[in-house]
């Protein structure tokens, strides 16, 4: 049976491909997703969501706990300031792989401390758009693992 997996992305996300491209690369949030779908094949359904607002991402999260083995998680700029989400992470009890597309600890000294990430699973960060595949790789052979 295939697993069932959420891509879950926060703030400014859906503004992928035209924001800041020497950081963030060239593909949309859709082409990012799609690469996704490609990738897994018939290893998972991925259902995916973005939202630029904490509480929806926070929705999001708790709605998953209900048909979702496991997600992987770009909070964006919310890694590094949100205790609400940390806390609905681990409130829903599923693994967690944060992800990021530009290396943050070679960014700003802000950047460098993630509250998200503590309670996740691994984190993948700096490889852009691959880095999603690098975390659902890693989700994957971890429901396997796991036996989920």
């Amino acid at each position: 049976m295939a697993h069932q997996i959420l891509v879950l992305n926060g703030p400014n996300l859906n503004m992928l491909g035209s924001r800041e491209p020497e950081v963030y690369g060239p593909d949309t949030l859709d082409d990012v997703i799609k690469a996704v779908r490609i990738h897994v094949g018939d290893q998972a359904e991925v259902r995916d969501s973005q939202s630029n607002v904490e509480g929806t991402l926070i929705d999001s999260l708790q709605d998953a706990a209900d048909w979702a083995d496991g997600v992987v998680f770009n909070p964006g700029g919310f890694s590094h300031t949100s205790v609400a989400l940390r806390d609905a992470i681990v409130a829903t009890g599923l693994p967690v792989i944060e992800t990021h597309m530009s290396n943050v600890h070679a960014r700003e000294e802000f950047r460098h401390q993630s509250i998200t990430a503590g309670v996740c699973l691994g984190v993948v960060a700096g490889f852009g758009a691959s880095s999603y595949l690098v975390a659902v790789d890693a989700l994957i052979r971890h429901l396997d693992d796991s036996g989920s």
